[in-house]
């Protein structure tokens, strides 16, 4: 089965090279590596370089991490995406945090400046990004819109359907992660989504599950790929087949498997 994964942290899992085998075996044909902050940013230029035509790099700075980052870090962060305009597929993981203990770090108009500078960047270079919108859909879809960026994926999202229909209006992109096999949010906005604008994504290495908790590894992909089939009605291969076309022409990845 042809199956890319989206949205995943490889330099923070625990074992790289048996997870990506293991991905492998299970259909997996191409990562989207996104940074979080500029050392995880080199972490995945370098995975991308020891692994290519499967690990596509994106770059970004995640709002969890601009409490510790000062303007140097972020014009750093901001540098190396020039630098490397021709190896990234993205600009991500960046976005919005509003979660209380996100904004006691960072608050909302820091998180905001922040973000403009990144989607502007995006806009200025033509690249994709990858949002993250934690209790602040509606704000980041409307700076994305005010930016004119076309090619926005807001990654595990969760949020109003009133946001969402403007974001699949503005031909927007929703990632199904695993939480579709039970977080009910998160199911009703695959369930209002076509197909034609949704992907797959583990968020690799986070934890997954309720009653039984694991750590999610690309492999992982195929639980992603079997709740939207469900949650669809429809057969996997159908759901592989239309998920993968959208992210090749989304972000440019040619597998080389």
């Amino acid at each position: 089965m042809d199956l890319i994964d989206t949205h995943a942290h490889l330099e923070s899992l625990p074992e790289l090279e048996g997870s990506l085998e293991e991905a492998r075996q299970a259909g997996l044909k191409a990562i989207v590596a996104v940074g979080s902050d500029y050392e995880s940013n080199l972490h995945v230029l370098d995975i991308a370089a020891r692994y290519p035509g499967i690990v596509f790099p994106a770059l970004g700075l995640h709002p969890w991490d601009l409490g510790k980052a000062g303007v140097s870090e972020v014009e750093q962060d901001l540098k190396l995406i020039e630098d490397h305009r021709d190896m990234i597929v993205a600009i991500g993981e960046v976005g919005l945090d509003y979660d209380k203990r996100v904004r006691a770090a960072a608050e909302k108009d820091r998180q905001q400046a922040v973000l403009k500078e990144f989607l502007a960047l995006a806009a200025k270079l033509d690249k994709p990004v990858s949002l993250h919108s934690r209790y602040s859909w509606k704000d980041c879809f409307d700076l994305a819109r005010a930016a004119g960026l076309r090619k926005v994926v807001f990654h595990w999202f969760t949020g109003f359907s009133s946001v969402l229909e403007q974001i699949l209006k503005a031909g927007y992109f929703i990632s199904a992660t695993p939480a579709a096999e039970y977080h009910s949010e998160h199911r009703r906005a695959i369930r209002e989504s076509p197909l034609s604008q949704l992907l797959l994504e583990t968020d690799s290495p986070v934890f997954y599950g309720r009653e039984n908790r694991y750590q999610a590894s690309p492999k992982d992909i195929v639980r992603s790929l079997g709740a939207v089939a469900q949650i669809k009605g429809v057969d996997r291969e159908l759901v592989a087949a239309q998920t993968s076309g959208n992210a090749r022409r989304l972000f440019g990845v040619a597998s080389s498997q």
